[in-house]
């Protein structure tokens, strides 16, 4: 059997999972790949703000680069 469900919050989740635990059912449930940090997440809203201020700047490939090998090595 097969039963999708799509909280609306974390706690709904939250409540969802402890239910099935307490229970001990077995399931399955999709992460994320990648986990961002919160310094992550705070740099990815700051320049998403400055794109929609039309105040971004260009960075160079091997400084993108860089983050990427920080991400994967």
């Amino acid at each position: 059997m097969t039963v999708v469900v799509h909280p609306h919050n974390e706690q709904e989740e939250k409540v969802l999972l402890a239910f099935l635990n307490s229970l001990n059912y077995e399931y399955s449930s999709e992460q994320p790949e990648v986990e961002l940090t919160a310094q992550q997440q705070q740099e990815i809203l700051a320049r998403e703000q400055k794109l929609k201020d039309g105040t971004t700047t260009t960075r160079s490939w091997d400084d993108i680069k860089k983050d990427f090998d920080n991400v994967y090595h």
